[in-house]
């Protein structure tokens, strides 16, 4: 070896002196850069490898040249011959020499260690050895119980001895001979068991000796005296020693202990196969299975050792034996079987010690499981996954109220009745939430398991993986709303890893944190609904309470025993859903394929009562919300429709099959349900005849007027069933159509808008939207509202000389939610002269990323101040808004008492109610139960009347029950809760939340419609009902009517307390005095918002008076007495009303406000008295027994009759069609007039003619 290393350094070390020859320092300096030592890593160099090896062979190198090696950074290039070999071979011969090959886990390669591997630590082989070894000790206890069964104690022989028993009792003994001794042996049977057990017992002291081998640990006593180990050397050495001792084979072993080391057998064979299979959750089926074989096993001992002992007694059979055994140990004790000598009695009482002692310990065990279990909620079996359905909702900490939303509207649907619910919450089970557990209702189909969704285990107990769907929701209620969304957003993380085919509904509070969770199937984001929800209020009235009913699933059943007729209506169209249906199989619009949208809708809410309000092509993803006229039905397209249940569970009958059977002659095919009879048709004759001016010239195209010269009662053009070409045109949202009819001088006086995306969007995630933009943004000093700056002085909202009314949004603090507010009320569909200024009334003033977002809207200010401050009110001016919208404070959403955390939000409600009677507020919530308390009046029999309609419905399980609440049903309060349905219907509709958000604004897609609303005046009630009002809108503009907004008032007497309740009809007596100067173009022309310049309607402030003042002469008092204590009444509140008023007064001179905004109630707007009479506070004209309510009708029934002031919520046309339509509109309409021109001169002519030949007959 020696001479092997003197060889190897002195070829390295020619080969260095070679390198050092052939490259000499001028050459290494023009030579290329090489690869430095350190190139590889901790490779020693090749100097130091001549050290090294020189060093072991006493070879003597050159130290200069290895200190010129370390000076040099670079090593010489090798000579051609070297590079060619090192190309080829690398530097392999070096490693290869230096390179040392590690064995790991060497002390597991002995003898001992794979023996202890195989028996003991390996899972699988370990499981087998005791499985084999359990199987022994079975084998044992049966060979046992065969040879007592056939074993005959008075035939019993010694081994020695022949025994015969005489029929005197006495017996001869005599002696055996050898030979008949070994032929009796080897023919019994008992021979072949005693020769199987010496078997058995071999094996298992073998196994024995082995196991407690591998098992020491340095102290051989602690295993010795083990009681396992005991019973083996009892059980098998007795046996062992009969092998070389013949005299023994007869002796008694207690073979039947046995059973003790089965069971323990058994035990660590449970526990091996669990560890193999991965189960760790078994202690509960561990604990039941160890009482259940304890219980075994001291039966089967006594009943054995009964049995040996009662040998010498009355000689029971091992099935008495067990009987008494199990007669013992119920504690009932017959008496019938005793046991009779001394040493069986002694078992019996050891027995039932050991039982005492035993017994107890387990059962107490069991129950520590049993409640644990019950804490933790158990394990959803898998076989129940497997052939079960079942859905995983993930919640933070579970309340009584989200877990009814959840299940009401879950198990509404018919074909989710055998769904199973499995929630998995961190926290321990509520009170009362285990309680309504309990229910069988919910009890057979709802477990409830607490764990994590952050951990596999507790996810694999609740079979994510087997769910049909996983519902992750977050915490509401939580201070900190941005960490309940980081919580909810790994849980959704943990689920989409765990199970990742399982479709995931992800509820998010925050809209910056939605992108998080963007992969989930379903997202719905709290305040992105919140705030569209409360913006789309103040243009569309209520349409918070359309949208909660259109969410919740009802058979339209609430409130049809009230003897109100419109609590009836109300509760029956609120059974209104959306439902889908694809067009070929369909029977509601099967018929309309290759004809128009519009067409299609019209007809099929004329014959089946159904709105169709929605389409979506095959080969497009995107929902068209009313796509126009443009739109050519076809049959693979999908129908989204409006109606009280599904086609496929509605039933059809034909008017005409109902008239056949009933005798009635049938229509025709052109017969419609407007036709005019014959004698009006005359009447209408007669009265041209006796106007034949012809009508004056206008430069409008209006409807001829119904009293005035000329008049007919005006007709509806019909719907087209394609539309013409003009109408065919290319999309283009930039087009200003909206705007055509607003004239020169409204253009040059306004403020120059352009359209356009907004520039900066507050987080990642929002829908880009088309809206009205500023031409530059403004300075972030101009938004302040009560400050002026450089560019303007103004310092209160009546200085800027707003044209239309105020919003007012009161919020805790400028969230990114609030973007979402601005949006839709600055969306490129609303016009231009109809945009309201909005004032963000916040606690705390916003940062510089969201001015930065705001900026480039027009008319959008801000304001640091509170509600429950008269100044800052003032200041923001309040008294020139319309609407004020409260929105719910996150520092209040969590209270110490539950349904606390509304009280300040109520109570300054409540105080801004009886300051501001006029201002329509509209309130958010953090508990749907305390909207009753929203202008609440403790006198008010009305209100307590419907509180017991409410409790009513809920007895019956509705899931609206507070729907008839009056300022839920007016859309004057609302719950962000209420929405949560609109994620557990995504699970059966999956189209709901695409509907929800192109309703609310929140996204656009082009070619879809958008949500508006047309106010029905008296200009307009000449169309009389609803399906009239469906045919004008859609043959004019293509507008789809959703529902209606209705305003009515109703009255008590004090005398009828709730019993009685009578209906006014607001238009009693005024039917036929409406005036039509304006036509329906310039009604169409802006419906998007329902606010306008009081002092164009006159005529509508008139009637508003003349209204209030009627209501209050109605239901006068029966008794004097009586009419004294309402004028006391009366003169108290008008009092209190005036001191109210000069507060506000003084407050607003103390400010330097001017107070001409703020007069009483004769000299308000029309607009303020409707406001007055919605919110019940007209309390010097009107009666104080007066009520008025508003609701919502979604889809009412064709023949509903249209009343003054009702809001009509539409889903608007496109509104790059909307210029075109109505230009096509325009000329039905001449065209129409045309016509009719010419139908009056031929009734003219033939009325004529008929005259002059009745007047010639009768001369």
């Amino acid at each position: 070896m020696n001479i092997f290393f003197n060889l190897r350094g002195t070829v390295v070390r020619q080969i260095a002196e070679e390198r050092a020859v052939a490259a000499p320092p001028q050459v290494a300096v023009m030579s290329p850069p090489r690869r430095s030592s350190s190139s590889h890593g901790d490779r020693p160099s090749t100097e130091t490898l001549q050290k090294n090896n020189s060093s072991n062979s006493g070879v003597i190198l050159d130290i200069s040249a290895l200190k010129m090696a370390e000076v040099d950074t670079e090593v010489p290039p090798l000579p051609p011959r070297y590079r060619f070999r090192d190309l080829l071979l690398g530097d392999q011969t070096f490693q290869n020499d230096d390179r040392v090959q590690v064995e790991f886990y060497v002390n597991e390669n002995t003898f001992k260690e794979r023996l202890k591997l195989f028996f003991i630590k390996n899972q699988r082989s370990s499981l087998r050895i005791r499985l084999f070894n359990f199987s022994l000790k079975i084998l044992t206890c049966v060979l046992y119980i065969v040879r007592v069964s056939l074993d005959n104690p008075n035939g019993s022989q010694c081994h020695l001895l022949n025994k015969s028993i005489a029929e005197d009792g006495s017996y001869s003994v005599k002696a055996k001979k050898p030979e008949e001794m070994s032929l009796h042996l080897q023919g019994s049977f008992i021979s072949f068991s005693s020769l199987l057990q010496v078997t058995v017992a071999l094996i298992s002291f073998l196994e024995t000796m082995l196991i407690t081998y591998l098992s020491y640990k340095g102290n051989i006593w602690e295993q010795i005296f083990q009681i396992s180990f005991i019973l083996e050397m009892i059980n098998t050495v007795p046996f062992i020693i009969t092998i070389f001792w013949h005299p023994l084979r007869n002796i008694f072993v207690p073979v039947f202990l046995n059973c003790w080391l089965a069971k323990g057998a058994l035990e660590n064979m449970i526990n091996d196969f669990h560890r193999a299979i991965q189960r760790t959750h078994s202690a509960m089926f561990n604990q039941v299975f160890i009482l259940i074989c304890t219980l075994l096993c001291l039966v089967f001992t006594g009943a054995c050792g009964i049995q040996h002992l009662e040998r010498a007694g009355k000689h029971l059979t091992l099935f008495d034996s067990f009987y008494f055994c199990i007669v013992t140990f119920s504690t009932v004790g017959y008496g019938d079987v005793t046991p009779q000598i001394w040493p069986s009695q002694l078992l019996v009482v050891i027995l039932i010690c050991v039982a005492l002692v035993v017994l107890p310990l387990q059962f107490e065990e069991l129950a520590y499981l049993w409640m644990e279990s019950q804490k933790l909620g158990g394990n959803y079996s898998r076989h129940r996954a497997q052939t079960e359905k079942h859905v995983v909702l993930c919640v933070s900490s579970l309340k009584i109220d989200l877990l009814m939303d959840f299940l009401n509207e879950f198990y509404a649907h018919p074909r989710l009745q055998d769904y199973y619910v499995v929630i998995l919450c961190p926290t321990e089970i509520d009170i009362q939430v285990r309680r309504i557990l309990q229910i069988p209702l919910w009890s057979q189909r709802v477990i409830y398991l607490q764990g994590s969704a952050l951990k596999d285990q507790d996810l694999m107990r609740a079979k994510m993986d087997d769910a049909e769907a996983c519902f992750i929701l977050s915490s509401r209620n939580e201070v900190d709303r941005t960490a309940a969304d980081h919580q909810t957003i790994l849980r959704a993380w943990a689920a989409k890893d765990f199970a990742p085919n399982c479709p995931l509904y992800v509820q998010i509070l925050k809209p910056e944190n939605k992108f998080h969770v963007k992969f989930a199937d379903h997202v719905v984001c709290e305040e992105e609904f919140k705030y569209a929800m409360l913006a789309l209020n103040c243009v569309c009235p209520a349409t918070s309470t359309l949208v909660t009913l259109l969410v919740h699933t009802s058979r339209g059943q609430e409130g049809q025993l009230s003897p109100e007729q419109w609590q009836r209506m109300y509760g029956r169209c609120s059974g209104n859903e959306v439902y889908h249906i694809r067009l070929c199989d369909s029977k509601f619009f099967g018929e309309y394929d290759g004809k128009s949208f519009t067409y299609a809708s019209f007809h099929a809410h004329k014959k089946y009562g159904v709105c169709l309000i929605g389409v979506k092509r095959e080969d497009n993803k995107s929902i068209l919300l009313n796509p126009g006229p443009r739109h050519i039905m076809a049959s693979t397209d999908t129908c989204y429709y409006i109606n009280i249940t599904k086609e496929e569970n509605s039933a059809f009958i034909f008017k005409q099959e109902e008239k056949h059977s009933k005798g009635l002659p049938v229509p025709g095919l052109y017969d419609a349900p407007s036709r005019l009879p014959v004698h009006s048709i005359i009447a209408s004759m007669a009265i041209d005849l006796q106007h034949p001016d012809p009508p004056e010239e206008s430069s409008k195209l209006t409807l001829p007027t119904e009293n005035g010269a000329g008049s007919r009662r005006p007709s509806i053009a019909p719907v087209l069933e394609i539309a013409d070409s003009s109408a065919i045109l290319p999309c283009d949202l930039l087009s200003d159509q909206s705007e055509d009819e607003t004239n020169q001088s409204d253009e040059e006086g306004s403020v120059g808008f352009v359209k356009g995306y907004p520039p900066n969007s507050p987080y990642i995630g929002s829908s880009p939207t088309l809206c009205h933009l500023l031409p530059q943004k403004a300075p972030f000093c101009c938004l302040r509202l009560d400050k002026g700056c450089t560019h303007n002085s103004f310092e209160d909202a009546k200085a800027y000389g707003f044209k239309n009314k105020l919003i007012i949004v009161s919020a805790e603090t400028a969230g990114n939610g609030l973007y979402n507010f601005i949006v839709p009320l600055r969306a490129y569909y609303r016009p231009r002269k109809e945009l309201n200024p909005i004032v963000l009334l916040l606690d705390y003033p916003p940062d510089n990323h969201f001015l930065e977002a705001i900026c480039c809207f027009p008319m959008v200010y801000f304001m640091a101040g509170t509600i429950d401050n008269l100044d800052n009110l003032l200041q923001c001016g309040i008294i020139y808004a319309d609407n004020l919208v409260v929105v719910d404070k996150e520092s209040t959403m969590s209270a110490e008492e539950d349904y606390m955390a509304d009280a300040k939000t109520i109570v300054n409600v409540q105080t801004m109610f009886r300051l501001f009677p006029s201002l329509s507020i509209i309130t958010e919530l953090t508990h749907p139960s305390n909207m009753r308390f929203m202008q609440f009046r403790a006198k008010d029999c009305y209100s307590l009347a419907l509180s017991k309609l409410e409790k009513i419905e809920r007895d019956k399980g509705s899931n609206l029950a507070f729907m008839f609440r009056l300022p839920f049903a007016a859309g004057r309060v609302f719950s962000i809760s209420m929405l949560d349905t609109l994620l557990y219907q995504s699970f059966v509709k999956d189209y709901m939340i695409a509907i929800a958000r192109l309703l609310l604004g929140l996204d656009t897609t082009p070619g879809s419609g958008y949500l508006c609303a047309m106010k029905i005046t008296e200009e307009d009630l000449w169309i009389r009902t609803y399906g009239r009002l469906f045919q004008k809108l859609c043959s004019s503009s293509a507008e789809i009517p959703i529902g209606i907004y209705r305003t009515e008032s109703h009255m008590f007497s004090t005398s009828e307390a709730s019993s009685s309740q009578v209906s006014i009809n607001v238009e009693q007596g005024e039917e036929h005095h409406r005036d039509r100067g304006e036509s329906w173009k310039e009604k169409t022309a802006h419906r998007n918002s329902t606010t306008s310049d009081q002092s164009e309607h006159p005529l509508l402030r008139k009637k508003s008076m003349q209204w209030a003042r009627r209501l209050s002469r109605k239901n006068k008092p029966s008794s004097r007495a009586e009419r004294i204590s309402q004028q006391r009444l009366s003169l108290y509140r008008r009092s209190e009303r005036q001191e109210l008023s000069e507060l506000v007064k003084n407050r607003m001179k103390h400010l330097g406000l001017p107070t001409v905004g703020y007069e009483d109630v004769s000299n308000l707007t029309a607009s303020d008295v409707m406001n007055r009479v919605n919110l019940g506070y007209l309390q010097d004209e009107m009666n104080d027994h007066q009520n008025t309510l508003s609701y919502v009708l979604i889809n009412p029934p064709p023949d509903t009759m249209l009343e003054l002031n009702d809001i009509c919520s539409l889903v608007h046309v496109p509104a790059s069609l909307y210029g075109m339509m109505r230009n096509n509109s325009e000329n039905l309409q001449l065209l129409n007039l045309i016509l009719t021109e010419i139908l009056c001169q031929i009734s003219k002519n033939i009325l004529t003619v008929m005259q002059q030949f009745f007047l010639k007959v009768s001369l």
